[in-house]
Formats: structure tokens, C-alpha cells, sequence
């Protein structure tokens, strides 16, 4: 989630609903300049005997936050905190329970993003060899409780805790307990948006099941491949969903900034606090009617922290966000962008993409989302498929968009070979949350202890 710090430059009042739509207009680039950023979680924990370290344990989370900083990474804090660093590689940030992301800069190809994020990993295991901690790369803590796992300490959090339970059943899971990787791209025009929107929408299950990565809770299998798929069926429905409006007629800025306005706010920021208003209407906050700040209007910055408090699995700022898969070690992180931007950045690539999705009806796009978190590469897409008779050829796709990107590293390679993780499952049709009920159920002989070994980074 996203790190608020004070700006140091003007921060325009918003007076018209006008400026709210042009935040998405301002995001628009021709395709040249087109970037791809990506953004993944992992759990820490304590390798003598797994526990989750809070913050300020010796040789916790406020001491792997600043074994970073001997590689060029610049502390950002909060109430005289580091919760954040920034750096060349863009910042590294805290969820609540201490789960430990990068959000990467806006990079120009697939080999940069890999590069980017093995130094990374490289980094974090330097670090965290010296305090024996540990990283695990899966959608959802297999064995820890919600009473098990510590809170950060950021301000946004504490409301989110608090409100959480007012609306869903498992938002305190989602914040405490999952991880995932997410990219962001961006797009040329209204129309483009509009596109990109919604074939990556129709097709955010196929990535859900794909990277179905969290079959267990509390120490044993859940039930689920994609445990932290589910979660978000309960966590909050006026800010998470489908969207069934991206796919009607005339979508674009205007209609999805109406949408935002109707997702209840969480807070306001101001002079380095959160002032807690979760609840209220972003609506009245415009006409300077904000309960907790009576009299003052919103700021453009107050709309962009707005709009990171949607949840949604495709979500708009000034690009775009893909929010469908399950946290993962490396060769998942590289295949998330691989995919969206082989079906995304290529204008053939995306018409064939759309070709597939294009005659879902809303109640098929829907049923679909509802099924996958259990069923996987199983979950029916009508005719009598199911969503792995697709797979292959929605990944052949994304490969003949990447391929006709045609950018290649050092060694002449092209951005192809990052789709090879997703070919791996789609050719055999087993997920890896698949893999890793077959070791609980037959190797570890139920010890689920042996993911700690099999699992990280």
C-alpha cells in the first residue's frame, strides 16, 4: 500500500469535478514512453523458529528497514520512524503485519525489471542473513493466526484496522496476512485506457489462477488454490469487485472517477498525521463538507491518496495496476509483467487478447471470478471450457507481444523467456499451489514447517 509522505511542492486545491478526471488524462504517453513498474510483497520471519518479528524486537523489521541503507536506500519516516526507503530502484515499503515490499521504478523492458528486482532480493537476503531472518514468498502466511503476526506503525493502518471489520468479514486477513505482485503500465489514450481496462479485468482470473499460491491457513490446506483470491470476496465490496461499468458503452476518466467518489473514504493527511475518515464521502469532502476537516476542500494529492484506497482488481491512478496474483519468489515476479505487457503493449497482441474476453457476458466474467480461488486453471468459462483450455493461448499471445517488442539484453535475448513459468503450468494444468498440497499431503507428511525450506526467495 502506498507510503504518504509531505510534498514538498504546491499541492493545488481541487475546485472542479474536472480536475479529478484530468488526473487519469495526465497519466496518458505516447507508446515510446510506455513503462513498466512492478510491485511485490514478502513475509519475513525469524528462522529459529518462524515467528513473525515486529518492528522494534532486536533484529526485527526497524532493524532489516535499516540494514538497507548500507546500499544507498534513504530512510522515509513517520511519527520518527522509518517505515519507507526510497532509492533508485524505487521505494521499499511496510504492509501492516510487517510483510516487506518493493515498489519498483518505472523501467523501459522486461530485463530491467528482472535486474531490478534480483538486486532486490539479493539485498534483502544480505540483510536479513546477518539478523537470521528469512523470506517467503507466497500469497498467504501458511501458519500464522491474525493474533500471531505484529502491526506496523503507520498511521493508515491503524484506521484500516479499525474500519476493516465494519465491512467485511476478512479485511483483517487481507492486511495481515497475504501478499501478492502487482504491475503497473500505462496507456496512450482514453481509448487505450479503455481497452487495456478491460481485457486485463476479463482476464485478472486467468492471472489469479496462474499464480494460485495459497492453499493453507492456520497450518493446514484451506481449501483453496488462491486463499488470498477469496479473501478479497469479503473484504470490502464498495471499494473492491469486477467493475461491471468498465465494460458498458462510453467508459472511461469520467465514469471511473464517479466510481471513486463513491468508495467511502479512509483518511485525509495532514502535517505528517492521518486524520481518521473512514466512512465518510469523498463527495462532501469536494464541497468542503469533510465532518473532520469542516470548511476545507480537497487537495490533488488527497484524491490520489483517494484512489489508492480502491481495491479493485484491475485499479486506475494515472496508469494502470494488475491485482490478481498471489505473492511468489522470482520467476513469478518476472512472469507477472511478462504477461500484461506482452498482452498489453503490443496493439496486436491486444486485439487478439480482447477477442478472447469480448463475448463474456458480465454474469460469465463474474461466476468466473467467484470460482477461480478455488478451482484454479478448473474454473468453467462457458462452452463447456474451463479456464485451461484458454491459458495456452492467451500465454501464446502475450509471447507474440513480447516478441514483437523486440527487446532484447545483452546477450540478444528477447522478453519471451520471462513467460516461462506460465507455460510450465499451463502445459501441465498444475498450479504451484497444486505442488504444495501434493508435498503437505505427501513428502512433508503433513509438516508444513518444510515450506519455510521450499518456498523462499
Amino acid at each position: 500500500m502506498s507510503t504518504r509522505t509531505d510534498s514538498a511542492g504546491h499541492d493545488p486545491v481541487i475546485e472542479s469535478r474536472d480536475q479529478l478526471i484530468a488526473a487519469f488524462a495526465k497519466g496518458e504517453k505516447p507508446k515510446d514512453r510506455w513503462r513498466i513498474g512492478t510491485e511485490h510483497e514478502k513475509f519475513v520471519y525469524d528462522r529459529g523458529d518462524h515467528h513473525a518479528p515486529s518492528y522494534e524486537e532486536k533484529g526485527g523489521i526497524h532493524a532489516l528497514l535499516l540494514g538497507l541503507t548500507r546500499f544507498g536506500w534513504e530512510p522515509v519516516y513517520e511519527g520518527g520512524k522509518i517505515i519507507a526507503l526510497s532509492g533508485s530502484d524505487g521505494t521499499i515499503s511496510l504492509e501492516p503485519a510487517g510483510q516487506l515490499e518493493l515498489s519498483g521504478a518505472p523501467l523501459e523492458n522486461l530485463h530491467q525489471t528482472c535486474a531490478e528486482t534480483g538486486r532486490h532480493l539479493e539485498q534483502v537476503k544480505y540483510v536479513g542473513d546477518q539478523l537470521g531472518l528469512g523470506f517467503l514468498g507466497l500469497g498467504m502466511w501458511p501458519d500464522k493466526s491474525r493474533a500471531d503476526l505484529p502491526i506496523m506503525p503507520k498511521g493508515r493502518y491503524a484506521i484500516m484496522l479499525r474500519h476493516m471489520p465494519r465491512v467485511g468479514s476478512l479485511g483483517l486477513d487481507m492486511m495481515l496476512r497475504t501478499c501478492t505482485i502487482q504491475t503497473n503500465l500505462d496507456y496512450g489514450s482514453e481509448a487505450d485506457m479503455a481497452q487495456k481496462f478491460r481485457v486485463s479485468l476479463a482476464l485478472q482470473p486467468l492471472a489469479t489462477a496462474l499464480f494460485a499460491n495459497s492453499p493453507f491457513t492456520d497450518g493446514k490446506p484451506n481449501g483453496f488454490l488462491s486463499y488470498r483470491s477469496h479473501i478479497w470476496s469479503d473484504t470490502d465490496p464498495a471499494r473492491t469487485g469486477m467493475l461491471p461499468f468498465v465494460f458498458e458503452d462510453g467508459f472511461g476518466y469520467e465514469r471511473y472517477a464517479d466510481y471513486a467518489l463513491d468508495v467511502p473514504m479512509y483518511f485525509v493527511y495532514r502535517d505528517g498525521k492521518y486524520i481518521d475518515a473512514a466512512g465518510l464521502s469523498f463527495r462532501d469532502f469536494l464541497d468542503g463538507k469533510l465532518s473532520v476537516l469542516p470548511g476545507e476542500k480537497p487537495t490533488e494529492k488527497d484524491w490520489e491518496d483517494h484512489l489508492s484506497t480502491a481495491f479493485p482488481e484491475v485499479r486506475m491512478k494515472s496508469f494502470l495496476e494488475m491485482r490478481g496474483a498471489d505473492g511468489g519468489p522470482w520467476n513469478r515476479i518476472c512472469a507477472l509483467p511478462a504477461l500484461w505487457v506482452g498482452l498489453l503493449y503490443d496493439s496486436q497482441a491486444l486485439d487478439a487478447a480482447w477477442d478472447v474476453v469480448k463475448d463474456w457476458s458480465m454474469e460469465e466474467r463474474q461466476a468466473l471470478r467467484d470460482s477461480v480461488p478455488k478451482l484454479g486453471l478448473d474454473a468453467p468459462v462457458g462452452g463447456g471450457r474451463k479456464l485451461r483450455d484458454i491459458a495456452r493461448e492467451v500465454i501464446d499471445i502475450a509471447r507474440s507481444g513480447l516478441a514483437a517488442r523486440a527487446r532484447l539484453n545483452g546477450s540478444g535475448d528477447n522478453e519471451t523467456g520471462y513467460l516461462s513459468f506460465l507455460e510450465d503450468v499451463a502445459a501441465s494444468g498444475k498450479t504451484n499451489a497444486e505442488r504444495l498440497l501434493d508435498c503437505y499431503h505427501g513428502e512433508w507428511q503433513g509438516d508444513l514447517s518444510r515450506v519455510y525450506a521450499g518456498e523462499s526467495f
